[in-house]
């Protein structure tokens, strides 16, 4: 795996960081040597996050990250409204470019077409990667009604908004899954899940509204084909209920065709993840959400409720739980402190 730096200066363990965030938890692709975050210099960015050290340092520059970590990679660990490259994240990718280093980005501005960039990039040898370009028109596949056919489990990971654990509570999920005997597959939909080293999986917001359906199913087929699973985990984007993000969640039920969804939630979350700044909107209460999905995914019932503890105490996570399962009658957890063990459980009845 190429060794590789994140650049998250000032983002680090926020909602905005969750590209940096998932890959300091998981990656399969990228060996993360180091975060560069100056308002976090000098902490372990595993204790950043979840409370335990995991050896990967938070460090204050790219000269820092160079002189201590060796990195072959700078990942731009960000994920911005828009899905611009931040202003201030230029002098540092230009230093990167000019050091040798590759730069990769998950951003809606791709690396490629900024003419600074990929000047610099062709004068230094070095690779822009965006793993966010969709493939080319001619290329993509359109809906096809292959999925609903698969003699597998489907089961997106959907939530009441963007950036609340679906892609994490996924990889999770999976990975209990497999544990537990259960061969199960996870198909990406965004740009950090790609970034991780998922095998299967398609940038789905970048995709043209007439083969976002049709792009994913045709991932969803041949993550069947290629690896003959009982189970296929599709990661779950923004809700069907936010009034910016609900494009994303309505081609997962549809290119995926659930059997049953695991839907996240973040109890102490009061407006949604999207420009607090220009509109406030709230959040939607759990009936509301899994009454909406049911109704999109023709049949398909919500069966598990992962939360989110951003802004909870554990004894507050605790009791959400017990609350929760008394009074909708499925298991609920937070996949981070809990793990999933309840949520394989009910997925062994589907089987």
């Amino acid at each position: 795996m190429e060794r590789a730096a994140i650049l998250c200066d000032g983002y680090f363990g926020q909602n905005t960081g969750k590209t940096a965030n998932g890959l300091v938890r998981y990656s399969k692709r990228y060996e993360i040597v180091a975060v560069i975050d100056r308002t976090k210099a000098g902490r372990d960015a595993g204790e950043v996050l979840d409370g335990r050290a995991n050896g990967i340092p938070i460090v204050r520059d790219l000269d820092e990250a160079v002189g201590k970590t060796r990195p072959q990679t700078v990942i731009v660990g960000v994920a911005t409204v828009g899905g611009y490259i931040p202003k201030e994240f230029r002098p540092v990718l230009r230093s990167a470019i000019e050091r040798g280093l590759d730069v990769v980005a998950g951003l809606h501005e791709y690396l490629q077409d900024d003419p600074e960039f990929a000047k610099l990039a062709a004068e230094h040898g070095v690779r822009l990667v965006d793993v966010r370009r969709p493939r080319p028109i001619r290329e993509a596949q359109q809906f096809s009604d292959r999925s609903r056919k698969l003699p597998c489990l489907r089961i997106p990971v959907l939530g009441t908004d963007g950036a609340i654990g679906k892609r994490t509570t996924a990889l999770l999920l999976t990975d209990a899954l497999t544990a537990a005997g259960i061969p199960t597959t996870f198909v990406a939909t965004g740009q950090t899940g790609l970034l991780q080293g998922s095998t299967y999986g398609v940038p789905l917001d970048s995709i043209k509204g007439d083969f976002m359906v049709g792009e994913l199913e045709a991932e969803v087929v041949r993550a069947y084909e290629e690896t003959k699973p009982k189970a296929i985990i599709v990661e779950g984007q923004g809700s069907i209920s936010h009034p910016a993000y609900v494009c994303g969640t309505r081609a997962i039920i549809m290119a995926s065709f659930p059997s049953a969804i695991l839907m996240m939630h973040a109890p102490a979350r009061r407006t949604r993840n999207f420009r607090r700044d220009v509109v406030a909107w709230p959040m939607p209460t759990v009936e509301e959400e899994i009454e909406w999905l049911e109704f999109f995914s023709r049949g398909a019932k919500v069966f598990g409720l992962a939360i989110n503890h951003e802004n909870m105490t554990r004894e507050q996570v605790e009791t959400t739980v017990r609350e929760w399962e008394a009074k909708y009658g499925m298991p609920a957890a937070d996949p981070l402190w809990h793990g999933c063990a309840k949520f394989v459980e009910r997925i062994k009845g589907m089987l």
